[in-house]
């Protein structure tokens, strides 16, 4: 099993990077594979809804989203980390995710997401709550802890000292593994769910 792990900090060993690397020792003794894929201090611009990917299945822009592409479809869970920068994820990251999930056309249905955010103080919810929504609308379940996956730290390594935030992010990976191995062997014994013709309709008609 494989875990595709997105930093979403410009710094490449801040607080996010804790969270993360927590989350990898739990992975590695439970014999899955992790990479992580630095993205907070590339620039990367925001989708312009071109529908290029719609033809050309990736994105115009030929930068970290295409390069990140074959590996989110080969993974079978994502984790996604962010700094919060004003009750909101990082705007590099948004970018990223918009692009990442509208100009990849696989199949995403049970690949199991999670999402964790670091702060000094608040905003932890609300930049939660937005990430977990790039899951929510491609199929992916969620993965939980035992509180909301969040982990507190101002400067760059502050976060180490936070054994509630360390010890939900061991939780989270713990569980995640759990829900990917759960998968596989439903995927194995019953295959994936039916999916309907998608109807897709707007306010007019």
């Amino acid at each position: 099993m494989k875990v595709l792990m997105i930093n979403g900090s410009p710094r490449a060993n801040g607080n996010s990077y804790i969270a993360l690397h927590e989350m990898e020792k739990i992975f590695a003794e439970e014999g899955v594979q992790t990479e992580i894929v630095h993205v907070g201090n590339k620039a990367i611009r925001g989708c312009i809804a071109c529908g290029s990917c719609m033809e050309k299945g990736k994105c115009v822009f030929d930068d970290l989203v295409n390069e990140t592409a074959p590996k989110f479809e080969a993974c079978d869970g994502l984790v996604v980390a962010s700094p919060v920068y004003y009750a909101s994820a990082n705007a590099t990251l948004v970018a990223f995710l918009d692009r990442l999930f509208y100009s990849t056309h696989f199949d995403k249905t049970m690949k199991v997401g999670a999402s964790v955010v670091a702060a000094r103080r608040g905003g932890l919810s609300a930049t939660f709550d937005e990430l977990n929504k790039y899951f929510t609308i491609t199929g992916m379940p969620v993965a939980s802890s035992q509180y909301w996956n969040s982990i507190h730290g101002r400067a760059a390594g502050e976060a180490a000292q936070d054994g509630e935030g360390l010890q939900t992010m061991r939780t989270l990976a713990r569980n995640m593994a759990f829900l990917m191995k759960s998968i596989a062997l439903g995927k194995a014994q019953y295959g994936l769910p039916e999916k309907e013709e998608r109807i897709a309709t707007h306010f007019i008609r």
